[in-house]
This record gives C-alpha cells, sequence and structure tokens, in this order.
C-alpha cells in the first residue's frame, strides 16, 4: 500500500524516484522533498531509505505487476539507478515498462552524462549504454527527458585526476583551451526536480554549471593558493586512446562502473568536444545561482 505524508498537500504532484539509495538519487529526493513533492522511493525489500520525509515502497524489478502497481498514480518517474547492462539496459528497462503499462505521463532516464549523441559509438561503455536505452525509450509512447550535466564538478577535488595538488599541475590531453563542461550534483538535482515537475520539458536538456578549460583551471588554481600552478600535457588524443586499450587489456574483467580506463574514456569525449553540450538549458527554470569550478576547488582546499 502507497501512503501519502500527511504534511504534504493533497494536490502534491508524486515522482516515483529509483535509486534513492545512490549519492545523487539521494539529492534529487531532497529537492523534490523541498519543492513539496510527494516522492514515492522504490526500493528493494529489506532496504533503508537515507532521506527522511519519502514514502518507501518495496518493489522486486522481476515482478512486473507489483513494479507496475509502484509507478501508478505517479506524475513522473525518475531514474537515478547506476550500473552496468544488468541495471542500466535491464533493471531500468522492466522500470520504464512499468511506468508505461501504469501509464505514466513522464520519464527521466539515468543519463547525467556529458553528451553522449555526439560520442562516437564503441569509445566509451557506460555511454554506449545510455546511447542504447536512449533507443529504447524513444520505442514507446512515454514522455521522456534526458538531462546532460557534463562531469560531476565535484570530482575536480576528488576522483577526477585533472587538479593535481602535490606538482600543482593541470593535466590535459590534445588541446590546453578545449571547453569543458562541469556541474555539482546538487545543482544536478534541483535541476532534475525542476524538470521532473516540468509537463513541457523537451527529449534533452543539457546543463553546466561552469564551463572551463584546463589553462582556467590552472590560472584558478594559482590564485587560490598563491603558489603557481602549471599544465602538463599529457600527450594527444591518439595518445590517450592507446593508453585506455592498453590499461583495459590488463584490467582484469570486474563489475567496477568505473574502472580507470572507464575514466579515461570519458576524458577522452571531454578532450575531444565531442562531448560538448551545446546550447545550453540552465535558464529554463528561471534565475539559479550555479556552483562554479573555483568554489568547488575552493572547497576542497
Amino acid at each position: 500500500m502507497i501512503s501519502t505524508p500527511s504534511d504534504l498537500p493533497a494536490d502534491a504532484q508524486t515522482v516515483a524516484l529509483a535509486g534513492i539509495g545512490g549519492d545523487l538519487g539521494g539529492r534529487i529526493a531532497t529537492a523534490l522533498l523541498a519543492r513539496g513533492v510527494q516522492v514515492r522511493a522504490l526500493v528493494r525489500s529489506g532496504s533503508t531509505v537515507p532521506v527522511p520525509g519519502v514514502t518507501a515502497v518495496a518493489v522486486d524489478y522481476a515482478d512486473a505487476a507489483a513494479l507496475v502497481a509502484a509507478c501508478r498514480g505517479a506524475d513522473c518517474v525518475v531514474s537515478a539507478l547506476n550500473g552496468l547492462e544488468p541495471v542500466i539496459r535491464d533493471a531500468q528497462g522492466r522500470l520504464l515498462d512499468a511506468a508505461v503499462a501504469a501509464g505514466v505521463p513522464r520519464f527521466i532516464p539515468s543519463d547525467f552524462s556529458l553528451d553522449f549523441t555526439g560520442t562516437q559509438p564503441g569509445d566509451n561503455r557506460n555511454l554506449d549504454l545510455r546511447r542504447a536505452f536512449m533507443a529504447r525509450v524513444d520505442r514507446t509512447p512515454i514522455r521522456a527527458t534526458s538531462i546532460l550535466n557534463g562531469a560531476f564538478a565535484d570530482l575536480l577535488t576528488g576522483d577526477a585526476p585533472i587538479v593535481l595538488q602535490r606538482p600543482r599541475k593541470v593535466l590535459y590531453w590534445g588541446d590546453a583551451d578545449q571547453l569543458f563542461d562541469f556541474t555539482t550534483k546538487d545543482d544536478v538535482a534541483r535541476y532534475t526536480a525542476s524538470a521532473a515537475l516540468d509537463p513541457a520539458a523537451p527529449r534533452f536538456l543539457r546543463i553546466a554549471g561552469d564551463v572551463v578549460t584546463a589553462r582556467e583551471l590552472a590560472a584558478t588554481m594559482s590564485d587560490l593558493t598563491g603558489r603557481p600552478f602549471g599544465l602538463w600535457r599529457a600527450g594527444g588524443l591518439g595518445r590517450l586512446g592507446l593508453l585506455i586499450r592498453v590499461v583495459r587489456a590488463l584490467t582484469p574483467a570486474s563489475d567496477a562502473v568505473f574502472p580507470a580506463w572507464q575514466g579515461m574514456q570519458y576524458l577522452r569525449d571531454m578532450a575531444s568536444g565531442r562531448g560538448k553540450l551545446a546550447p545550453l538549458d540552465n535558464g529554463r527554470y528561471g534565475t539559479v545561482s550555479w556552483t562554479d569550478a573555483r568554489t568547488v576547488l575552493a572547497q576542497g582546499l
């Protein structure tokens, strides 16, 4: 049985959200709740819900009827599922089928990436999965919206090997003046919440909290730290492609979503410009204060 928290208005919109246990999914749930939305979190049996205020609905993705029931009555289904083919193609595909069968008018798939509509098939495993799922969505009658945000800006101070603190270098491949799109997870979540409530949202929405080059990142770090940051050109795109093949060949097969070679594939799509977002839809939901790369880097110091 699905119940609505008593502190929400009776006419509140309902969004069914898959993937609330993930980092981005939890942020999307929080952003939806801030807009007065009834959030119905689709979770596996026995899972805990990390965000208070949502309605948890236990689902088995192998049980089509139960999944349809969990989606019924929602104004939009948002997927923040993250994984490889069993998740992005299979589980998310069952979620899509359930949304269609339940008569849900809108669906937001778990894309949240650079612009895979311009990248080359076979060059990026994770983007190939999203491209294949795009074709599946477009064969259904549901109104879908993919949100493309470039790279998560949060990675600038974490896992992305771009801003190197110890040698005080910004690593890049190809051209130091190639533009990169970065958006924080919180900004992506807030925008996704707005899109989930927008019945006229288009098939694609492209956003970037900041658009910067490697050269600009080095200048920003020099300014923030008071110490000179230089540029480190690791090579051209051809060398990067060769390195990806070598690392992938030497890496044991695993279920990791982001092994080293996968991150390198993302860097190649950014450095080549094929994944560049344009035009940007940042202003679709009014004036928003976007978090720029300088703010992210300053918080990481």
